[in-house]
């Protein structure tokens, strides 16, 4: 089986972190990779979704990779001091 999908729009705020949480869960139990080339925003709670949905694919046994991430992602993310809980994170853009 092919890996899911997910392409991440240029803003990733509060609005859209039920939105995400909810793709997220709906490809549970399978391999997941996401891009997020277009990303020029992360905020706090959607890092804790994409967080989160790591820790879970991992848990499960399953890949979830996200991929091709913008400057302003890769960024943003280790502002948050994040790095080192997401090996998974691709090569930037």
């Amino acid at each position: 089986m092919p890996d899911a999908h997910v392409i991440l729009p240029p803003v990733l705020d509060l609005q859209y972190a039920e939105p995400l949480r909810a793709e997220l869960l709906a490809l549970r139990g399978q391999p997941v990779t996401i891009d997020g080339s277009a990303v020029e925003r992360l905020g706090g709670l959607c890092l804790q979704v994409l967080i989160s949905a790591q820790q879970s694919w991992a848990s499960d046994g399953q890949t979830l990779v996200i991929d091709r991430v913008s400057q302003a992602f890769a960024d943003q993310w280790n502002a948050f001091g994040a790095a080192l809980m997401a090996p998974e994170i691709g090569e930037a853009a």
